[in-house]
C-alpha cells in the first residue's frame, strides 16, 4: 500500500512522534469516541497504563503530559505552544483535567501506571485507557499502539483494510514496482507520487500543502537559531545553534559552497534542538529524525542550480520524491525506533533525503533508488539509546551526521549509472530483519548503549 505524503509529513510537537504526538492523538481519539457514544458526561475517572518503550522512556519524551493534553481534546497539529504550557501548568497545580474540554476529573502524570517490562504483542509502544463512572464501572476501554511517525492504531484496526485504495495505477508497494511504474508512465518518482496524491485532492492543493510543510520546517529552523540556554531535562544540554549561526553568518556572508556542510549541520541541530524543547515540528518521517530532511532540503535550495532557480519547485519535487521512498519504509519495514532501532528513524530519513536530493540534482529514477539504498545500507544496525530517555544525546548530532550521509549518498549515486548490486528493496528487508534481531535494550528503552554508559552528571555532546 502506498502511504500518503501527508501522513508521513505531519505537523506536530516535540520531542517524539511515537512518544508524544502518537499518545496525544490516541488520548484525543479516546475522548472523541466517548463523546460520540454519549458516555462522556457519565465519566468520573480515567486510568492510563503505559507499556514497553512508552513506559520506559515516557518521562523523558513528555508522554504523560501529551496524554493529559489529548484527554482534554487538544491535537498536536493545532495546539499552540503557549496554550500548551499554560494548560500543563494549570493541570499540575490543580491535579485535575477537563476531560474532552468539559468534564472535570482528577488525573495527574503521576497517576499513570508504568509497565516498562511488559511488552504487548503488536508493538512496544502501547497504552491502555479506561473510563469509569462514579460507581467505578468501566464504560469504555481501549488499547492504542503508537507505531512511529505519529501513526496510531488499535488492535482491531491492524487487520482492517485501509480507507484509501491499496491498488491504483499510481500505487506501489516496492521499489521494483515504483521503478517499473516510472518506466511505463515515463514519469519521475516525484511525479508518480504527485499522481497518487491527486486521487484525493487537486494538484494545486498538494503543492500548497507541501509548501506549508516546507514553511513549518523553515520556521522551526529559525526558532532553533534564535534561542539560547539549556534544553529541558537533567542533562542540561546546551543549545548550540544560535552560537553556530552567528559565527557562520560572519564567516560566510555570501554562501560560499566551501561552507555548505557547516550550514547543513546547523539546520539539523537547530531543528532537533527545537524538537528536544517540545517545539512545533514536522515529522519527517519521525520527530527524532526531524532535522535530516530540512537540512538536506536546505542544501538543495541553496547549493544546487535548481534550488537557486526556483525554491518552491525544488521543495515540492524534493518532498514528493522523499515521500515516495518514505512510503516504502513505512509499509515494508518500520519507522519506529521502539520497533527497529534508530535505523528506522534517522536511517529512513537519510534514505528519503538522499532520494529527494538526487531528484533535484537531475538523477534518473534508477539513480534516485540507488541514492536511497546507499543511505540506508550504511545506517543498518543503528541503535536507539537516548541518554535519560531524552531526545538529545545522541539524537541531535545524529541528525546532522545523517544529513551529511544523505548528501554523500546522492552524490555517489549520480556518479554511477543507476546499476548496483544491492537493491533498495533488499536493504529495506534487511533493515526490518535487523530490527527484529536487535536486543530490545537498544530499541528506545534507555536500557542499553550510551544510555547506560554515559554518567549523567558529566555529559558532554
Amino acid at each position: 500500500m502506498t502511504v500518503s505524503i501527508f501522513d508521513l509529513f505531519s505537523v506536530g510537537i516535540g520531542p517524539s512522534s511515537s512518544h508524544t504526538v502518537g499518545p496525544m492523538r490516541a488520548a484525543a481519539r479516546f475522548v472523541s469516541d466517548l463523546a460520540g457514544s454519549g458516555t462522556l458526561a457519565r465519566v468520573s475517572a480515567v486510568r492510563v497504563e503505559l507499556f514497553g518503550s512508552l513506559a520506559a522512556t515516557g518521562a523523558g519524551h513528555g508522554t504523560m503530559a501529551a496524554i493529559l493534553l489529548g484527554l482534554e481534546g487538544y491535537a498536536p497539529e493545532t495546539i499552540d505552544n503557549e496554550e500548551m504550557e499554560s494548560r500543563l501548568d494549570a493541570m499540575r497545580r490543580s491535579g485535575r483535567i477537563a476531560l474532552g474540554g468539559i468534564r472535570d476529573i482528577a488525573l495527574t502524570e503521576g497517576d499513570m501506571v508504568l509497565r516498562p517490562l511488559t511488552v504487548l504483542p503488536l508493538h512496544p509502544n502501547a497504552m491502555t485507557i479506561t473510563a469509569y463512572t462514579d460507581k467505578q464501572i468501566a464504560v469504555d476501554i481501549e488499547t492504542y499502539y503508537s507505531i512511529g511517525g505519529g501513526f496510531v492504531v488499535t488492535e482491531s484496526e491492524t487487520g482492517r483494510p485501509p480507507e484509501r485504495p491499496c491498488h491504483s495505477e499510481w500505487s506501489f508497494s516496492s521499489a521494483k514496482e515504483l521503478l517499473e511504474l516510472t518506466d511505463r508512465s515515463e514519469c519521475s518518482i516525484g511525479e508518480i507520487m504527485l499522481n497518487f496524491e491527486r486521487q484525493f485532492r487537486p494538484a494545486a492543493e498538494v503543492f500548497d500543502r507541501l509548501l506549508h510543510i516546507r514553511d513549518v520546517m523553515v520556521d522551526c529552523e529559525r526558532r532553533g537559531i534564535s534561542r539560547e540556554g539549556d534544553l529541558p531535562g537533567v542533562l542540561r544540554v546546551r543549545r548550540r545553534a544560535r552560537e553556530w549561526y552567528l559565527r557562520l553568518h560572519t564567516e560566510d556572508p555570501d554562501r560560499d559552497p566551501a561552507f555548505a556542510e557547516d550550514w547543513v549541520n546547523l539546520v539539523a541541530l537547530a531543528v532537533n534542538e527545537e524538537n528536544a524543547a517540545g517545539g512545533r515540528i514536522v515529522t519527517a518521517p519521525t520527530n527524532g529524525a526531524a532535522g535530516i530532511i530540512p537540512a538536506v532540503l536546505h542544501y538543495a535550495v541553496h547549493y544546487t542550480q535548481a534550488g537557486r532557480t526556483d525554491r518552491d519547485d525544488t521543495a515540492i519535487r524534493f518532498l514528493l520524491t522523499a515521500g515516495a521512498i518514505g512510503s516504502l519504509y513505512k509499509e515494508r519495514a518500520s519507522i519506529s525506533g521502539a520497533e527497529v532501532g534508530c535505523q528506522g528513524e534517522v536511517g529512513s530519513a537519510a534514505s528519503m533525503a538522499a532520494a529527494g536530493l538526487a531528484e533535484i540534482l537531475g538523477g534518473t529514477p534508477a539513480q534516485i533508488e540507488n541514492a536511497a539504498e546507499i543511505a540506508m545500507e550504511h545506517s543498518l544496525g543503528l541503535t536507539c539509546d537516548p541518554v535519560e530517555g531524552l531526545v538529545q544525546i545522541p539524537c541531535i548530532e545524529r541528525n546532522a551526521i545523517s544529513a551529511g550521509k544523505a548528501i554523500n549518498a546522492a552524490r555517489m549515486a549520480l556518479r554511477g549509472n543507476g546499476i548496483h548490486r544491492v537493491s533498495l528493496d533488499q536493504v529495506i528487508d534487511t533493515m526490518r530483519a535487523t530490527g527484529q534481531d536487535m536486543s530490545s535494550k537498544y530499541k528506545e528503552t534507555s536500557m542499553g548503549g550510551l544510555a547506560v554508559s554515559v554518567p549523567v552528571n558529566f555529559v558532554e555532546c
